[in-house]
Parts: C-alpha cells; structure tokens; sequence
C-alpha cells in the first residue's frame, strides 16, 4: 500500500478533518528552528490517546515513517519528517495540573515551558529549566532534547525533574515510565532512555514533573573583561570557589559587537571602561538567587569577585535594571547575522580546563577559514555555543564552514567534551555521532531502537543516519521566536 492509500485510510479511521493534506499545513510542519524543510505526505492532528494508538499501528502495518513533533523550536532538525510519511502534531495537546502538595505539575506535551513556570509561580513553586526559547518551547521537545538552558548549573536540565512518563510505543501500544512519586525503581528505568531520545524511541503524552519552592530574590552581575580568556578564567575562578550562581553566562567579543551593532549603543558606558573604552569587551553575566539572606552573601561573594577580576562591573537586584542588563545576551543570536546569511551553530560541551582551548581555538577557525566564530553560552556547565557564520550563495565559504565545524568538533571530543549539550543530534549532528561514541557504543543504542522500534517507523533517518545539512538550502521564514 502506498503512502497516499495509507493516509487515505487514516483519515478514514480517524476523521478527515484530523489528517490534513493541503500543501500548507504539510509544509509547516516539514521543519524546525534549523529551517531544512522535508515535506511529509500528511500532518496528523489526535485528539486523544486512541487516535495515536490508532495511527502508529496503522504506520507499521503500512511501513509509514511517524515524525513526533511540538512546537517545532528545536535547533538540530529532530522533528524534521526526513523520509516523509506522517508528522504527528502534539502542539496542540497543552493542558497543565499543578498539584501543589506534592510540589508537581501534569501536562501534555504541548504545553509551552514558560507556561508550566508561570502556572507553577500562582502557587509559590518554580520549573527551573529554561531554554533561551522557554517562551515558545513546548515540554514535550524539552523532554525529547533533556533541554538545560540558563540556569542548568544550579537546578539541572530537564531530566532532573520528569517524574514519570506516559505515551506509546513506537508500535502502538500504552505505556506507563514512573510517576507521581519521588522515588520508583521497579524494573529499568526507560523513562530516562525517552527522556533525550529526540522522539525515536515512543511518544510522549503526558508528563509528570517536579517543581521546587520559588526563588524569592535575586541579584544580576554584568562584568567586563579585556579578552575572552580572561572572562573565562574568571569564571573558573568564581566556579573553584564553591559558588553556584543561577546564571553565569560568557560572550565573546565577537558576540558582544554583533550585539552593539545592533542595539546602537554599547554594552558597558565608555567611561566604565577606562583606558579600554575603544577595545569591545569580553562580557559574563552573572545571577544569584534563592533566599534574601542567602542571596545577600552570594552577592556580596560575586561583588568582591568582580572586583578583582574584571574591568569593569555593573549590578542591580531590581527587575527593571536587570533586564537591561540581560539586554546583551538576549540580542546577541540574531545579531550575528550582520556577519553572513546563515550559521553552522553547536552546542558543544567541554570541562573546566578546556573553557580557554577551546575560545582559542574559535579564533584558530576564524583565521584558518576566513570566517566568523561569535560564540556565546553557559559558562557555568561548560555548555558553549559556537557560530560559524557564512553566505550561503558562496560556494567557498559553505566549503570552509563545512570544514570549520569538522575541525572544532574533533577539537571539542578531543578536550574530552560532548558534541551536543542541549539541543540533540537529529539531523545537524548526524556526521559527528561516531566521533563521539566507538562502534560498540552505536550499535548498543541501535539495539535499544530496534527493540522498541522493530519496524523502524519513529523518526527514520535521524541520529544515526548521516545528512549532511550543508547540502540543503534552508527555507525563508520567519518564525515566532526570531523576534526574540
């Protein structure tokens, strides 16, 4: 049966207006964040459980690829249908419980990440992760990622709060992963094969997450450095000292001038700068948070740091102020495009001792390809984001992209980091999986897939299966978060 014949008799059984086939819904759905369209042959609409039981049997009768998808934010093209087939759309699935007793929240995979935080705030309590797209992220991709973001170092990513699981097996059939109790040991722990699987090994329907008591204050750092090295030093710095702020972010100087370009104005007053004024600086920034008293002697732990160790400083425990000072990091992606229409862009991992190997070598890069390296990211962890900025319409410079990033993934394995910290490998990462993992290490995964998946209808194509993205020409949208 063909793909037409078998999404023919889908709509059949669920309903017509449950499978759409217009041009429009399917390309929609047929990328993500990385813009790499794959269009599918039909965008699934459930309406409840039944209805997912119904259409993943259905795939593996028929040999119908399933692609999972949410919100559709994510930057490593996971929910990108490769092969075509059906992408089941879950964005619409969105209700959130707080049970505040038990300090949990239930939700569907849907619902937005700020969302569940904002419904948690009415009742005193927090989700902490919170991914640079938390206001346009949904859980479910949180879960299929294990998303970290700003504030990972101090509260964890996204595994360290699922509590449990429900969904379907790729074949179709209900399962229940833990659940609404802190602790659960009866037999393996699959919940946590699901959790970072980027939506290959079942379906997630429900999620049972623990939230903890609110931060009731906090206090926002924004420092300036002479170089990168010495911003990253500092941090090592801050971080041997046993300090655990909320948020410890690093920019580049790259980063930074992308970000005053586009602002019009400079991060730091000239005069804070001294005799520096004319050099960009390399910027942290800086959060504590947590109980006043215990905020007031971590601020003034960072103040006494700040004074040592940078050039010049800015703080404030006033909202209003700290959003500004937050200014320069929330403005910094979208700036880099000044330096070239498209970016290869890597959420690697390195330790500690690895943080100034590794800026020095995104200037190695830079000097090597011709090209731009602005990175930014989570110094806290050692989660960085590097850029490689490029013209898509210069055949050279896709050529010196592609090997820029070949030559740092290599450089991030060998600091003994990880290729992906937060946002999966899905398709973007598929050429330097086996960096990463021996032979031995890929097919134990793929036994897990098999296993779960013996038809191999969840997610063809995605992880284990080479694309190389810098084949495709990324399409012209603009998405919600873009503006962000």
């Amino acid at each position: 049966m063909s793909f037409f014949e078998a999404t023919r008799l889908l709509a059949a059984t669920l309903g017509a207006g449950q499978v759409r086939t217009d041009e429009a819904s399917r390309f929609s759905a047929s990328f993500d964040n990385t813009r790499l369209s794959f269009m599918p042959d039909a965008v699934v609409l459930p309406q409840n459980e039944a209805d997912i039981a119904a259409t993943l049997r259905l795939a593996n009768a028929h040999g119908v690829p399933v692609t999972v998808r949410g919100a559709g934010s994510g930057s490593a093209g996971a929910s990108a249908p490769l092969r075509g087939g059906w992408v089941l759309h879950l964005a619409h699935w969105t209700r959130i419980e707080i049970n505040a007793p038990a300090s949990m929240a239930i939700v569907q995979p849907g619902a937005i990440t700020a969302a569940v935080d904002a419904a948690a705030a009415a009742h005193g309590l927090f989700y902490p992760p919170d991914p640079s797209s938390v206001k346009y992220c949904s859980i479910g991709g949180n879960i299929a990622t294990n998303a970290g973001g700003l504030r990972a170092a101090k509260y964890g990513v996204c595994r360290d709060y699922v509590l449990g699981l429900e969904g379907f097996l790729p074949t179709g059939e209900f399962v229940r992963w833990g659940g609404p109790v802190r602790k659960y040991v009866s037999g393996y722990n699959i919940k946590d094969l699901w959790i970072g699987s980027e939506g290959t090994l079942g379906v997630i329907t429900k999620a049972i997450l623990k939230l903890v008591p609110r931060p009731q204050a906090r206090h926002t750092f924004l420092l300036a450095f002479d170089c990168d090295e010495a911003a990253l030093d500092a941090a090592t710095t801050l971080l041997a000292g046993h300090s655990t702020p909320s948020v410890l972010e690093f920019l580049d100087t790259q980063t930074v001038t992308c970000a005053e370009r586009k602002n019009g104005f400079p991060v730091f007053p000239p005069e804070a700068l001294g005799s520096s004024a004319t050099v960009t600086p390399s910027v942290l920034l800086v959060e504590v948070d947590g109980h006043p008293a215990v905020v007031a002697e971590e601020t003034a732990r960072v103040r006494e740091w700040a004074a040592k160790c940078a050039r010049a400083f800015l703080d404030t425990d006033d909202a209003v102020g700290a959003e500004k000072l937050w200014n320069v990091r929330r403005t910094c992606s979208q700036a880099m495009f000044q330096l070239g229409n498209a970016k290869l862009n890597e959420d690697i991992v390195v330790p500690l001792e690895g943080y100034v190997p590794l800026i020095r070598f995104t200037r190695e890069i830079k000097a090597r390809t011709g090209l731009a390296t602005p990175t930014f990211g989570h110094a806290a962890d050692g989660n960085f984001h590097i850029h490689i900025m490029y013209n898509r319409d210069d055949p050279a410079q896709c050529r010196q992209a592609e090997e820029g990033i070949l030559l740092m993934m290599k450089k991030v394995v060998e600091l003994g980091g990880a290729i992906t910290g937060e946002h999966g490998i899905g398709i973007t990462k598929s050429p330097f999986l086996r960096l990463q993992h021996t032979e031995a290490e890929v097919a134990a995964m793929l036994a897990i897939k098999h296993a779960l998946d013996p038809n191999g209808i969840l997610a063809p194509g995605q992880i284990f299966e080479v694309t190389n993205v810098w084949e495709h020409r990324p399409v012209q949208v603009t998405l919600p978060w873009d503006k962000h």
